[in-house]
């Protein structure tokens, strides 16, 4: 008998039907040669301190670190769990093989293999991997089975992640709740947890320490278009008195009038990062929301692999697209120009080098039934975004007019959409423009006309940062807080970014619960716990976002078999230790 193993029962039932497996037991279905059953998600996690030895069950100083030789696995303490498990050790044991059909990630492949190897699976395992729920791709991927070893090393990344989450948090949170918390309030430190809380709190002083300083704008109104400066503002409000002087009765003469066309293209597909941004941004949903909604259209089998950080499809889907767009039923007015031709296959949508373990999401074709009206919403985003590849890049022309009056020079410009390409599809609220965007057009000017013109001066202040929202707050999470608006450099800087998609919006709900942030608005502001908290770790290691990064990077390395686990486990150690040692030598006052 082969047992099929899947994440959740939904699943479970999905690839049953497909095999042929409709007899349902109690926490299985069998037919055809195959037994599929499910987990919960996580029925397994990381042994606590006091499962090692009764030592490290009181909190102690004496203890730190806490540094067990082997780490173990133990069921999560709950009667269904329990239950549910009962049922997979018992099919498991009995088994000819094992099929691995938890989600085709990190994460889903730590949770199976936990779970193996708590039921002491000694069979062969074979892996399912798949990027989405159809029938044909489930039937594909049993047609594509794959030993068990060839994703090791993603195991073995899951698992470092894991201890090393592990070893941090239950020491440092031990550490710094004992030695500041006066065991009044437990101080939660985690790897990824602490440094995006150091993010939002370096912005509130940031904000709390700056102090505007005046700035004054001329600008001057020539046939009702108006000029500004081109030296940009001035700092001194005598020079731009001066300047308003000098121009003030003197004639207006265009000295320039250039016009530059461009085009723009399409919006990229997206990784689940960019779709949280554009959820927050679009319906103000949080990063969590979008990560369940996305993950429902998934398991509904409308949208492609959730839980992905890459904008590329690899070159084995492009032949799959056109049928994907007729899929697309409610959208054939605009899936109708692509038609009757070969559709175009640009190097910015397909990529083998920049695609690993999945591609884009996208949409499978399948028709939507039955969703929510947020999963409508967030359907409607992917599914234009994956039609909008396809379409020409948009057009545009640039007006650029420079003149002069009095010798103080002036610039205005304008934009003019010539074709509208890939913009067709977003047409009304679904496109967001840009302030560039939202330039008019310019009156036809003539080089060397002059006439009369309206100056006037105005005084402004420079302005704070902003406080992050979540997509800000997510952008910088994946660029270890560094400002990247260029898409390439942020694509490079992706492997150094804290956490992961995955992982991030229960990072920012972790923080939200342990009320070391609130929201204000869309705006997310630290609280004075929170604050306080990044006060008190004065060990830059542990609130320092490049490291975070650093570390990413070096777990995404062990997935590709450039790193060593057991090295990263090491050097966690180490940091560790020295973490311990510094924070014990400090003589400050607690809290």
């Amino acid at each position: 008998m082969i047992v099929c193993i899947a994440e959740k029962p939904s699943v479970a039932k999905e690839i049953a039907d497909i095999l042929g497996a409709r007899s349902r037991h109690d926490g299985y279905f069998e037919g055809n040669g195959y037994q599929v059953t499910w987990t919960f998600g996580h029925l397994c996690t990381l042994k606590e301190p006091h499962d090692y030895t009764p030592m490290w069950q009181r909190w102690s100083l004496a203890s730190l670190p806490m540094i067990p030789s082997r780490f173990g696995i133990k069921l999560i303490d709950d009667k269904g769990i329990e239950k549910q498990f009962g049922v997979i050790e018992r099919l498991m044991q009995a088994a000819d093989a094992i099929v691995n059909c938890g989600d085709a990630g990190q994460e889903g492949e730590l949770i199976q293999r936990w779970v193996m190897q708590k039921a002491r699976a000694k069979c062969p395992v074979k892996r399912l991997w798949v990027s989405s729920l159809t029938e044909e791709a489930i039937r594909e991927g049993f047609a594509n089975l794959k030993d068990q070893s060839e994703y090791q090393p993603l195991y073995e990344a899951g698992l470092s992640r894991a201890i090393g989450d592990w070893l941090l948090g239950m020491n440092a949170t031990r550490l710094y709740t004992i030695k500041y918390g006066k065991n009044r309030q437990v101080l939660s430190i985690g790897r990824v947890q602490t440094p995006t809380l150091a993010l939002i709190v370096k912005r509130h002083f940031e904000i709390e320490g700056f102090v505007p300083q005046p700035y004054w704008e001329l600008k001057t109104v020539y046939r009702e278009t108006t000029f500004g400066v081109t030296e940009g503002r001035y700092d001194s409000k005598e020079k731009a008195q001066e300047a308003l002087e000098r121009i003030t009765d003197q004639p207006f003469t265009v000295t320039d009038v250039t016009a530059k066309k461009g085009t723009e293209l399409p919006p990229r597909l997206y990784d689940l990062t960019s779709l949280q941004v554009d959820c927050n941004k679009k319906f103000g949903l949080s990063a969590e929301v979008t990560l369940q909604t996305i993950q429902s259209l998934y398991e509904k089998k409308v949208t492609t692999y959730p839980r992905v950080d890459t904008t590329y499809l690899s070159d084995d889907i492009y032949p799959k697209c056109p049928n994907i767009l007729k899929g697309l039923r409610d959208y054939q007015a605009l899936v109708m120009p692509l038609s009757g031709k070969p559709l175009p296959k640009p190097k910015k949508v397909f990529d083998n080098k920049k695609v690993t373990d999945h591609h884009a999401i996208i949409p499978t074709g399948v028709f939507p039934q039955g969703l929510t009206d947020l999963e409508k919403k967030v359907y409607d985003l992917v599914a234009r975004h994956f039609i909008a590849v396809f379409y020409p890049d948009c057009r545009f022309s640039t007006t650029t007019v420079l003149g002069e009056s009095a010798g103080v020079k002036f610039k205005a410009s304008g934009k003019e959409i010539l074709e509208q390409g890939w913009r067709v599809v977003f047409a009304g609220e679904q496109n967001e423009e840009k302030e560039e965007d939202k330039e008019k057009l310019l009156p036809s000017f003539t080089v060397g006309e002059s006439g009369e013109h309206t100056p006037g001066l105005s005084e402004k202040y420079t302005q704070p940062p902003k406080l992050y929202t979540e997509a800000t707050l997510l952008r910088a999470m994946e660029t270890a807080g560094k400002l990247v608006e260029n898409e390439e450099l942020r694509d490079a800087m992706k492997e150094n970014g804290i956490g992961r998609p995955s992982t991030r919006a229960a990072i920012i709900e972790t923080l939200f619960k342990r009320n070391y942030i609130r929201k204000e608005k869309k705006n997310i502001v630290a609280t004075p716990t929170g604050i306080e908290l990044i006060g008190l770790i004065r060990n830059e290691l542990l609130k320092s976002a490049e490291l975070t990064g650093q570390w990413e990077k070096k777990l995404r390395d062990i997935e590709k078999r450039q790193y060593e686990a057991k090295v990263f486990i090491e050097e966690l150690k180490v940091m560790l230790g020295e973490v311990v040692k510094d924070v014990l030598r400090d003589n400050s006052p607690k809290i």
